[in-house]
This record gives structure tokens, sequence and C-alpha cells, in this order.
């Protein structure tokens, strides 16, 4: 017979420091809500855009010191915290958000950026978050097949500078296939107009050509290459010792919004040899609009494309895509040693192709959106705030006062009011926080700026825009 022994409980241990799930979920409550109530009220325009409170006042306000030196916080004083943290931020989905090329980002990303911070997968090692490097894959397919590389390969990176970069470091590879373990060859040249996003001359230093590789191409009035003379240009370079080692072109600039010519351009660089990077950082999403796609004719021509899913797709930041023509030039662009995480099978790893090793669910945010959205969707989101943008240049050059250099292509527009200081105008309206826009020079001459990204944005905004701006002179 068995002794009947007197069993004692288990003591059942939980580590320290692992979740308190009722915490995260009223946390997440609050989050929800708290965000809820700043959309509603950003988009219904009934807060300033922007605030400007100095950061040591803000530090104090947010009790920042304290909370990093105590800790402590509760989801209740989370709540709070989180409503003083929102009320201090600047409002891209409020009507009067017309500045940087940031999205007024819809909830499906937002969704996936949550999703990511609770489990944290960094994906570029297919081991570490299958579901999210499988959602990139696809979004990478689809990207591709509306550029037209459809034997091409890409990677989504951590905003466009980065994708330029690495786009960069493609073209190098193929001028000058030794330059990772040799160093580069002193010669080698980037032709791009002064109208670059200055991360292309920051890639060329980051590469170790120096800024001066950067050749300038001859441009008309408003910075966009002039293509009857790009010999000009190519022989400058030439005669300057410099081997070219590709040519940029924009779809579209960042300070005009407006397009390059794509396809004169690309059938010049396939006749001289020239590696072909467009920056469709901002404008590549025409694509998805049947009224607009005919703005980057002739991108298929491109070696290599960089593509920010957080401009016009509506994706919270940052997801680029560097799409490539043939998938072995993105692979060629990096090589790399590492024991502990290059080994056997690397089919399915992105890491060989980006500057990132742990690398967010960027995939998982566009594919969200397109989800919800489809393509259609995002399309029609494109056609609508290019066309708020070419009603703003229709009231705009209809008043007293105001000049519009050029009409836009895009969701970009370049004003100015009156002979008087533009920064001026634009600091005030920061002040007051009634609008935010940015300001670029055009031929020397500095104008207002205004990108519509925000759906909210209307008729009567910009009419109360430039109301205000006239009654500032």
């Amino acid at each position: 017979m068995t002794p009947n022994h007197t069993r004692t409980p288990k003591h059942t241990w939980t580590p320290k420091h692992t979740w308190d799930i009722d915490d995260f979920v009223q946390a997440a409550e609050a989050t929800v809500e708290g965000l809820a109530a700043y959309v509603r009220e950003s988009q219904d325009g009934e807060v300033p855009v922007i605030r400007r409170t100095p950061p040591g006042e803000l530090a104090g306000r947010l009790g920042l010191a304290r909370w990093i030196r105590e800790g402590g916080m509760t989801p209740e004083t989370y709540r709070e915290w989180l409503g003083a943290y929102l009320a201090e931020g600047t409002r891209l989905h409020h009507p009067a958000y017309l500045a940087h090329q940031t999205a007024a980002p819809d909830f499906p990303s937002a969704l996936a950026d949550f999703v990511h911070g609770a489990i944290n997968n960094p994906m570029a090692v297919y081991e570490m978050g299958a579901a999210a490097a499988t959602a990139e894959f696809e979004v990478l397919h689809w990207m591709l097949a509306k550029v037209g590389f459809p034997e091409g390969g890409g990677v989504l990176t951590h905003g466009g500078s980065l994708a330029n970069l690495t786009a960069m470091l493609a073209a190098r590879a193929a001028a000058a296939p030794d330059a990772w373990t040799e160093g580069v060859p002193g010669d080698l040249a980037i032709l791009a107009p002064p109208s670059a996003h200055y991360s292309i001359t920051r890639a060329a230093a980051i590469l170790g050509l120096g800024e001066r590789a950067v050749v300038p191409l001859d441009v008309d009035d408003l910075g966009r290459i002039d293509v009857a003379r790009l010999p000009e240009g190519l022989d400058r370079a030439r005669r300057a010792g410099r081997r070219p080692m590709a040519l940029v072109a924009a779809a579209c600039a960042t300070g005009t919004g407006l397009y390059d010519a794509l396809r004169p351009i690309g059938e010049f660089c396939a006749e001289h040899g020239l590696w072909y990077h467009v920056d469709g950082a901002h404008g590549a999403s025409a694509l998805l609009s049947e009224e607009h796609r005919h703005l980057l004719d002739g991108i298929d021509l491109a070696d290599s494309v960089i593509w920010d899913a957080h401009k016009m797709l509506r994706t919270a930041s940052l997801a680029a895509a560097v799409l490539v023509r043939r998938e072995g030039d993105l692979d060629a662009a990096f090589k790399q040693e590492a024991s502990y995480l290059f080994y056997g099978d690397q089919g399915f790893d992105l890491i060989g192709r980006t500057v990132e090793c742990s690398k967010a669910a960027l995939g998982t945010k566009v594919f969200l959106n397109l989800a919800w959205r489809g393509e259609r969707g995002l399309g029609e989101h494109v056609a609508a705030r290019y066309a708020t943008a070419h009603r703003f240049w229709e009231l705009a050059r209809e008043r007293p006062g105001f000049h519009c250099p050029y009409e836009p292509e895009s969701n970009i527009v370049c004003f100015r009011y009156g002979d008087g200081d533009q920064a001026e105008i634009r600091e005030t309206l920061l002040e007051e926080g009634s609008f935010h826009l940015t300001s670029a020079e055009i031929g020397g001459v500095r104008h207002l700026r205004v990108t519509v990204i925000a759906p909210a944005t209307d008729d009567k905004t910009l009419e109360a825009l430039l109301d205000r701006v006239a009654a500032l002179t």
C-alpha cells in the first residue's frame, strides 16, 4: 500500500520583471482613449496645430526628471502624463498642418506600431520575425511591380536618407566592385541637380567620396533637370577627372514638388552607361493615381528607386523602400562577415541589404494600410491631396499680392505674399499655432511652402490661411 503522504503546495514564483498584464491592459485602454481624443480634436481643428513650449519649461511640465529619477508610474498617473504629452505635440491630423512631408498616419499603421512595440520582432533576420519579414516581402513585391521592376529586389529602411544611402551603395558596388574591401576610388562622382535632397550629398560624404564628388547638373528656373544640357554635365564631370557612378533625378523635388522628366533622363543614362537613380521618396505614390501616374513615366528605366511610405501612403514614420531593377545589385551593396548572424541559408534574411541589423516591422505598417484601404483607397488619398494643393494655387493666384512661381504637380505649393520677409510671416503663424507651414528658396528667393498632406485640410482651411497671411503685412 502506498503511504498517504501529505503534499505541501508548491510555491509559484513569478519573475520580478515580467509584464503586469492588468497594468498593461489598463494603460493600453488609456492610450487608445487618449489618442482617440487627440486625433478627433486635431482633425476638427479645435486646438493649435503646434505648440512651441521651450524645452526647459516642457521638461518641467511633463515631470521628466522626476519620473526618470524615481519611476513608479501607474496606469492612472500614466493617463495624466499622456494627456500632457499629447497636448504639446505637433498635430499632423490638423487641417492647418501644411508643413513637412510626414504623413497624418492612418490608424492601421498605428496599430502595427503598437503590435511591434509589444512583440519586438526585429525581422532583418527571418528567424527573429517570420511574419513581419514575410509581410515586408509581399509589400516589396507590390512596390516593385508598381515601379516596373518585375525581376528586381528591395528592402524597407528607416527613412529616405538611409534609402538613398543604400541605393548609392548599390551604385558604388556596380561601378567599383572592390570598394567594400579595398576602399573607394578617388575618381567616383554622382551627378545630381542642386535641388536634390540633402541626403544625396550626405551619402557621398558617408561613402567616402566627399561632398565635392556630387557634380551639379544644369537645371531650369524651377530647379528641374535641363535634359538638353545633360551632355554638358557629364562632360564637366569627366573633364574634372571624375567617373560618374550614378545620376540622380527627382520624383518629386523636396522643395517644389515638381517632377523631373524621367523618361528622357533614363534614356540618356542608358545611352551613356550611367546608373540611374530616381528619388521618388515623396512622389512615387502618384503611381497609384490614374490621374497622376503619367508624372512618373520612365521610372521603369531606373536602376534604383526609393519610395517613402511614411509620406503619401499614410504610414507612420518611418518606412522607406529601396527598389532595384536587378535584384543582385542590392545584394552586392553590402559584404559582411558576422558568424553569429550570417550562417546557413540566408535566402529569407534581409540583413544583407540594409545598414540596420535590428529592423522594425516596417512592412506590416504598409501592409495594414493596404489591407484596410486597398491600393485604390491609397491612390484616392494621393489624388485628393494633389487636388487640394492645386486648389490652393488657384485661390492664391486670384488674390492681389500673392505670387506662385509655378503650377503645382503634386501636393506641394510655394508662394510669396508681397515683398516682405516671408520667414517672418511663417514665424508669426507658428507662434500663434494657427498654421504650420515651411519655406523654401526658388532661384535664391525665399518662398512660403505648403504641403497638403492631412485629409482634414479643405477649402475653408486654405481660405483662412490666405486671409491670415494677408492680414499680417
